[in-house]
């Protein structure tokens, strides 16, 4: 184990605060009477592991706890619901009577605190979307959907309006949560207000419908939300930091603007300390609020600047955020005083520790893919594309050396490879990482060319810093045969051979207009004005993506039905909608021929049917590199497989893999 200790006892403080590249994203701010150590705080994201009767589980612990140890200056647990009796979602709850609730919010407030960060937690209630976290799903059609209004939600439940009376309820709850969560040990409380749930189905007038004194006006419809805020003030006292969460803009015909964003945040500043500036509804997708990977980063920040000129309380911001000089530039700018992380938190919790510490070129970014999401409704647990420590906290956040150091070899640098030796490195083993190619990165480098891929170009870029930082012994433009690993006399061998690009042997397929998506990075210049795209996988999807977005006339080739099957559930929603703005996709074609002129394919009828294109990109999958993978399989006492080469897959799949066959030498 390798440490390193920094004297710096001949500096003076001045001197080194001024050596400090990001001095304002890195500065503490004052809420209330509490002191955050920056203004990267963790954003509210949904428990791990929640109990039967809705108790933060251990892996919620350690989920949380992971930001604090990263240096954020907050975590924020996610979502306490505040009244079960008109909200049956399946998420926190914190009440006196169910045994040990209590005790297990304390552990999570203390596993945050401990590191040094603020433990906050959101209050909330899901309103109309009662439900939306429930395992079972059909027990939502025994559940009421309360709301401001009667209505019907988009997917056809009956919503019935809440009385006074259970408004009433609500708001005092709303305050006797929050004198709990105090008593539990969390420092902030974040009051969620936005995003389409119960509060913010008051403010929007798409939704209130109500002729009393909560519908109607912006200041009715602003009612109910002053009134909870009172509550909590009231309950938790002067100092102790409030914050409210707000859809800046319902971004949709017919919900409410930034105008009247300003508005709502203006007529509920007396009640907090910061107010949190998010966009968007639940009613119509979460893609505004969870920005996807066509977007550009910060793409919300202007809610937060406008709120933020009409405001005296401090604002936040958030909105796919990951770059640190773009973050320090806002704060410079005036366009908000906190900046909030969500899913690059995930991807790299120790974000923050990394800028304080002037190591920006080390942090892993998020892919925006949506992994973190789709696991939610698919096995109730928690997973990261780039980090597999993710959902699993608990079992380990340290990597620990390993009792005997060995000689490891890596076979292969792509993503798989590169995890791989990095961990094993980081374990204290001699690791050698051999490439056939002169350059690491594998498959990834193949996104360079696609702009809103560029973070899993910039993935294998960083692995490789981090494999040298760890004195990994890399060997380009070396091929590895049984022969070779022998004169090496190894201990353990990892097989990260990948895979090679399905092409099939269809007449043209060898013409000069044809290319390779993989090698679609080496050969952008010679991509004609109108192209097809042989393949609607998700690389062929993203690939027509992003020449329609070019200006290019695209053509999508893909044989099955459906496309985008290998896309994750939360992603393809988002990937289909770009797929109709900027190609025209074919389904059940099958390619027969390439010519100049395009691809000739049959349809499901067997109609020859011509694909127009000048220029044909072949994006039909990957084959697993088995041949090489059974020449080495035996040529160590211990050899694990990893990545494509075992089946082509995903990057979620080959770092987990990887890392933890690392983590079994």
């Amino acid at each position: 184990m390798k440490v390193i200790l920094y004297f710096c006892t001949e500096l003076e403080p001045k001197t080194f605060m001024n050596n400090i590249k990001y001095p304002l994203l890195t500065s503490p701010i004052q809420l209330g009477k509490v002191t955050f150590r920056n203004r990267i705080f963790s954003a509210p994201m949904g428990a791990t592991d929640i109990t039967a009767d809705c108790c933060p589980g251990p892996r919620t612990q350690g989920f949380y706890e992971l930001r604090a140890k990263g240096g954020a200056a907050a975590v924020t647990v996610s979502e306490l619901v505040v009244h079960p009796d008109t909200d049956g979602s399946h998420m926190l709850h914190l009440d006196l009577e169910t045994v040990g609730c209590l005790a297990a919010h304390t552990f999570v407030a203390d596993a945050i605190r401990r590191h040094g960060a603020v433990p906050s937690i959101e209050l909330s209630h899901s309103g109309q979307y009662a439900g939306t976290y429930m395992s079972d799903k059909n027990k939502k059609q025994s559940l009421n959907q309360w709301g401001p209004s009667d209505g019907v939600r988009p997917d056809g439940r009956p919503v019935k309006a809440l009385s006074k009376e259970q408004i009433a309820d609500i708001v005092k709850t709303y305050g006797e949560k929050a004198a709990l969560c105090k008593r539990a040990g969390y420092e902030m409380i974040m009051v969620h207000a936005g995003h389409g749930w119960l509060l913010h189905q008051f403010l929007s007038p798409y939704l209130n419908h109500r002729t009393d004194e909560y519908g109607g006006s912006l200041e009715n419809r602003v009612r109910i939300v002053r009134e909870v805020l009172a509550s909590v003030r009231n309950a938790v006292g002067e100092g102790f930091p409030v914050e409210v969460r707000l859809s800046g803009s319902e971004l949709f015909d017919g919900g409410y603007d930034i105008d009247d964003g300003i508005k709502i945040a203006q007529a509920v500043e007396e009640y907090v300390d910061l107010i949190h500036v998010s966009a968007g509804s639940y009613q119509f997708g979460f893609f505004n609020t969870t920005p996807p990977m066509f977007d550009e980063h910060g793409v919300n920040v202007w809610l937060a600047a406008e709120i933020k000129k009409h405001v005296k309380k401090p604002v936040a911001t958030i909105g796919a955020l990951s770059d640190p000089g773009q973050m320090e530039r806002i704060i410079a700018e005036g366009k908000a005083d906190v900046v909030y992380m969500a899913r690059q938190l995930l991807a790299d919790p120790f974000h923050p520790q990394k800028v304080m510490a002037g190591q920006e070129d080390r942090i892993v970014k998020c892919l925006r893919c949506y992994t973190c999401m789709a696991e939610r409704p698919v096995t109730f647990t928690r997973r990261c594309a780039v980090n597999p420590l993710i959902g699993r906290e608990n079992e380990g956040m340290e990597i620990l050396p390993a009792r005997q150091s060995k000689k490891v070899m890596v076979v292969g640098a792509g993503v798989a490879g590169l995890k791989a030796a990095v961990t094993a490195a980081q374990r204290g083993h001699k690791v050698i990482l051999c490439e056939k190619t002169d350059k690491a990165g594998g498959i990834l480098k193949s996104e360079q060319a696609i702009p809103f891929k560029y973070e899993m170009y910039e993935l294998g870029v960083v692995l490789e810093r981090q494999a040298r930082d760890e004195d990994v012994e890399i060997r380009l433009n070396t091929t590895v045969t049984p022969e070779y690993v022998e004169k090496e006399g190894v201990d353990a061998l990892i097989l990260a051979v990948g895979s090679t690009p399905l092409v099939p042997p269809i007449p043209g397929i060898d013409s000069d207009n044809v290319i390779v998506v993989n090698d679609y990075y080496l050969n952008k210049d010679k991509v004609g004005d109108s192209v097809v795209v042989l393949g609607g996988g998700l690389a062929g999807c993203e690939c027509a993506i992003h020449l329609g977005m070019e200006g290019k006339k695209v053509e999508l080739v893909e044989m099955r039905d459906t496309l985008a099957a290998d896309c994750n559930i939360r992603q393809r929603p988002i990937l289909m909608r770009k797929v109709d703005e900027f190609s025209t996709a074919h389904t059940g074609y099958v390619g027969q021929r390439i010519t100049a002129d395009g691809v000739v394919c049959k349809d499901k009828d067997g109609n020859e049917v011509l694909v127009p294109g000048k220029t044909v990109v072949c994006a039909l999958g990957q084959r697993a590199n088995r041949a090489d993978v059974e020449a080495l399989r035996r040529c160590a006492p211990f050899v694990r497989e990893v990545g494509d080469c075992v089946r082509p897959a995903n990057i979620t799949k080959a770092i987990y893999e990887a890392y933890h066959a690392a983590l079994d030498i």
